[in-house]
């Protein structure tokens, strides 16, 4: 029978909508593997890399000490001293317990040398005459001279100690003919490069000497160097002065960070003091002397030169009896290139490295001058290494006059604007005096080593050199004591262009006729030349007009 709703429906089928299509579940278990594969060898190849690094740092560590970690850091420009804050001042009354308080807080740092190859044998020959129980220095290696490894190593230790100075090309190339280039060293902190050899030398120290401290006595370079190094690196520092010493001198030593002491009227009497002080107190007691240490510090100066200034013919260094700087960085240059010449200066008023080369070994009796304006240029020949490095590797010796050292005091001063003292000039003043005329047309550098003059000398050195370089002059003449005769004497000045300094009028003490005026003028003038058309147009109107020699 059918069914009135007609035939039957067929029974739909379970019909769903796909999904989104997956990968198989193996491939989904491979990339996993695949991927944890790949992070187990990056992490072990980063831990490789780690540990290797680790290693390579502590064979850094051993072979040169860190001491970029006291006066720079990666971010900040090299510059001379601590970060930050400077370190505090060594208070006399905390001495006695510096040694052990500080170090076992942690508040000072110290390095140990360790000498991993031939090329620092002369250094550890040199650091193992120490002796410890005369406390003084006695570095100097007998019969052995320093090597270039002994200068690189020096340059690698000091590089964030001391200030890389520039080279600069300098204006007074064309006034003397050939190309000048100034290495600038006065610009270290102390105004010396003497600061390079004194880095090194206290660097180089024993761990158990650092802490105990060094003392000195005198009022150089030397000594300004030692006072503000050890200070930075936290070694307790005294320097012994005479007192005759300048203020100002005494008070930079205790500015750097050193105790001052004032002993004795004579440098000999602070000497004996400070000897008989490191034998009571076990510190060191530093001089300069020629050492493998302290002449490698110094020749990093040759270096420098080298590689700031290319396709260099010559080199000029002051001489005089502390001659470190001379045979140091000859020993550098000549190495790096024999055919650059390497000349030394000195003074004609103490020629003791000439005399010293004649006789073929340091003049002890030669007289020396007191007066602060020479410095170390009138210094003792001071040991045999660097008298020996001198006749072996430096070309010539030149001496100057003191005039012409002066002029080179105001040349550096008008040119450069640099205030350097007679150590500092003396280079220069081989060419103001034509000393050097084979240099004419080639590359040359001077070193410029030191700048500190002291305000008084400065300005007397100054005034003289004006009146060497004919640009002061003084005049007298007579003139009848009636209204207007001076004013025409003026009228010439004016019509010259000579700048009146100064005029003096003398009435009473004249030996001419009577109603007559003695008139002495001073006046500047540009050069030599504009001071004799001056002398040609007085001497036409006044022919009586004396002229005062220099």
């Amino acid at each position: 029978m059918v069914s009135p709703r007609g035939p039957p429906r067929a029974r739909p089928t379970d019909m769903t909508t796909p999904g989104p299509l997956l990968p198989p579940y193996g491939v989904i278990v491979g990339v996993l593997l695949h991927l944890v594969v790949y992070l187990v060898a990056v992490l072990y190849s980063y831990a490789e890399q780690l540990f290797l690094k680790k290693d390579d740092n502590k064979i850094k560590k051993q072979d040169a000490p860190a001491l970029c970690d006291l006066h720079c850091c990666k971010d900040e420009p090299i510059r001379n001293g601590l970060i930050g804050q400077k370190p505090p001042s060594i208070n006399p009354e905390r001495l006695k317990d510096f040694g052990e308080e500080d170090y076992l807080n942690g508040d000072v740092k110290t390095w140990e040398m360790k000498i991993v190859s031939r090329n620092e044998e002369l250094l550890r020959d040199a650091l193992s005459r120490i002796p410890q129980s005369s406390n003084r220095t006695n570095l100097s290696s007998s019969n052995k001279l320093i090597r270039f490894e002994d200068i690189s190593a020096a340059a690698f230790k000091i590089q964030c100690g001391v200030q890389k100075t520039p080279c600069m090309y300098s204006r007074l190339s064309k006034q003397y003919g050939m190309d000048i280039y100034l290495k600038k060293e006065f610009l270290q902190y102390t105004g010396s490069v003497k600061e390079r050899g004194v880095l090194y030398l206290l660097t180089s120290l024993p761990q158990d000497q650092q802490r105990k401290g060094v003392i000195v006595a005198s009022d150089s370079n030397f000594s300004m160097a030692v006072a503000y190094h050890a200070s930075e690196l936290r070694i307790p520092v005294f320097v012994i002065m005479s007192t005759s010493t300048s203020p100002a001198r005494v008070k930079m030593c205790r500015e750097y960070g050193a105790m001052v002491i004032s002993y004795g009227t004579t440098a000999k009497d602070s000497q004996t003091h400070a000897r008989r002080l490191a034998q009571e107190n076990a510190y060191l007691y530093l001089e300069e002397e020629d050492s493998a240490v302290y002449l490698s510090g110094l020749g990093t100066v040759g270096l420098e030169v080298y590689e700031q200034v290319p396709k260099l013919d010559a080199v000029i260094f002051p001489a005089g009896g502390h001659c470190g700087l001379l045979a140091g960085s000859a020993a550098a240059l000549k190495h790096l290139n024999p055919r650059i010449s390497v000349i030394g200066v000195e003074s004609e008023n103490f020629p003791v490295l000439q005399q010293s080369l004649k006789a073929g070994h340091p003049i002890e009796d030669q007289a020396c001058s007191n007066h602060h304006f020479y410095g170390d240029v009138s210094g003792l020949c001071f040991g045999s290494n660097s008298l020996q490095l001198t006749g072996k590797l430096v070309d010539k010796v030149v001496a100057v006059r003191e005039e012409d050292i002066l002029i080179s005091i105001l040349r550096l001063l008008e040119y450069e604007r640099a205030t350097v003292d007679a150590e500092g000039a003396i280079g220069l003043a081989a060419l103001v005096a034509g000393k050097l005329p084979e240099l004419k047309g080639k590359r040359v550098a001077i070193v410029i080593c030191s700048g500190n003059l002291e305000l008084h000398l400065l300005q007397q050195c100054i005034a003289r050199a004006l009146t060497l370089d004919n640009r002061v002059c003084r005049f007298s003449l007579v003139l009848s004591d009636s209204p207007g005769d001076i004013s025409k004497l003026l009228e010439i000045l004016a019509r010259e262009e000579a700048r009146v300094l100064d005029i003096k009028q003398e009435h009473t003490f004249v030996t001419s006729e009577l109603f007559t005026v003695e008139v002495t003028c001073t006046v500047e003038t540009r050069d030599k030349i504009h001071t004799a058309q001056l002398r040609n147009a007085l001497l036409e109107r006044y022919p009586t007009a004396a002229w005062m020699e220099r």
